[in-house]
């Protein structure tokens, strides 16, 4: 499925628009202790453990989305929005949400 930020795809005609799609992730607080616990990995001021859980996020909400959009019929999504929060007790967990907008488009 196709998947982009923009609102149209280049060459291609959107024949219907289906509607908003979600997906969301919590990653829970245990991962982030973990976390900061192996902060020994940071190299050059980057951290690749906490890449990896921001990018583990990322990929398990935004193919929720793509399920979502499966299940509607459609054949992309497009205009997709990703956002990042932190939520619970001392913003002990990542939420990750990404939306959009499933469409059919022509072959």
């Amino acid at each position: 499925m196709l998947v982009t930020t923009t609102p149209t795809v280049e060459g291609r005609k959107i024949l219907k628009y289906i509607g908003l799609v979600t997906g969301e992730t919590i990653i829970g607080a245990n991962i982030f202790k973990d976390l900061f616990a192996g902060i020994t990995d940071i190299v050059g001021g980057r951290s690749s453990s906490y890449e990896r859980v921001l990018r583990e996020g990322k990929d398990t909400a935004v193919n929720e989305m793509q399920q979502y959009a499966a299940a509607l019929g459609a054949n992309a999504i497009v205009g997709v929005d990703l956002d990042y929060e932190t939520v619970g007790s001392g913003g002990s967990m990542l939420m990750v949400s990404a939306n959009g907008t499933a469409v059919i488009l022509e072959d």
